[in-house]
C-alpha cells in the first residue's frame, strides 16, 4: 500500500515534469527557428529542431545547440555582424527561456511557484555543480508533489499530540438559515 502511494505521487509528478519539459523543447524549438530564419542560417530547421531537443539537457543544453548555426556561419563565410547578432538572439532567448518561459511551465504543470523554480536550481548548482543543476527540476517536482499532498496537522489546545481537523461538511446548514459550526 504505501509502496503504491509513493509510486503514484513521484510517477504523477514525473510526469508533470515532463509535460513541461516537452513544451519548453517545442516552445525553444519554435523561437530559434525564428530567430534562425530570420538571420539566415543555413540548415535552421535542423538547427532549431536539434536545439529543441537539446534544451532537455539543463544548462549546457542551449549552448550545445548554439555551434551548429555558428559553424554554418562561418563554413558560409558570412559577415561578422551575423554572427554578433545570431550571439545577441541567443541571449536574448536564453535569458527569457531560464527566467521566464521554464518557471512559468513548471508552475502551470506542476504547482511549484515562480520564485522557487528559479531559486533551487542555482541552489542546487551551489551544492553539487553539475549534477545539481542537472537534477534539480525533476527532483523539486517530485519533492512538490509530496509536500502538496500532505495533510496539514492541527493542534489541539489542551491535548497532547496532534489531531487531524476533521471535513468540512459540504455547505451545512447554508439551506436552513442556521449557522454552521463549520464557519
Amino acid at each position: 500500500m504505501a509502496l503504491r502511494y509513493h509510486a503514484e505521487i513521484t510517477l504523477g509528478a514525473l510526469k508533470q515534469w515532463l509535460i513541461a519539459q516537452l513544451y519548453d523543447c517545442l516552445i525553444v524549438a519554435a523561437l530559434w527557428l525564428v530567430i534562425l530564419l530570420a538571420l539566415r542560417v543555413p540548415f535552421a530547421i535542423v538547427w532549431a529542431l536539434l536545439g529543441g531537443m537539446l534544451q532537455f539537457i539543463p544548462g549546457i543544453g542551449m549552448v550545445i545547440a548554439l555551434i551548429g548555426p555558428v559553424l554554418s556561419l562561418v563554413f558560409v563565410r558570412a559577415e561578422w555582424m551575423r554572427l554578433i547578432e545570431l550571439f545577441a538572439a541567443f541571449a536574448v532567448l536564453a535569458t527569457v527561456e531560464g527566467l521566464i518561459l521554464q518557471p512559468y511551465l513548471l508552475r502551470r504543470q506542476t504547482r511549484i511557484p515562480f520564485w522557487v523554480s528559479l531559486l533551487v536550481p542555482i541552489a542546487m548548482g551551489v551544492i553539487i555543480p553539475f549534477w545539481g543543476v542537472l537534477l534539480a527540476p525533476p527532483l523539486l517536482a517530485v519533492l512538490w508533489a509530496y509536500l502538496g499532498r500532505r495533510p496539514q496537522p492541527q493542534p489541539v489546545p489542551g491535548k497532547r499530540g496532534i489531531i487531524l481537523p476533521p471535513e468540512r461538511p459540504p455547505d451545512s446548514g447554508s439551506e436552513t438559515g442556521k449557522e454552521s459550526p463549520w464557519q
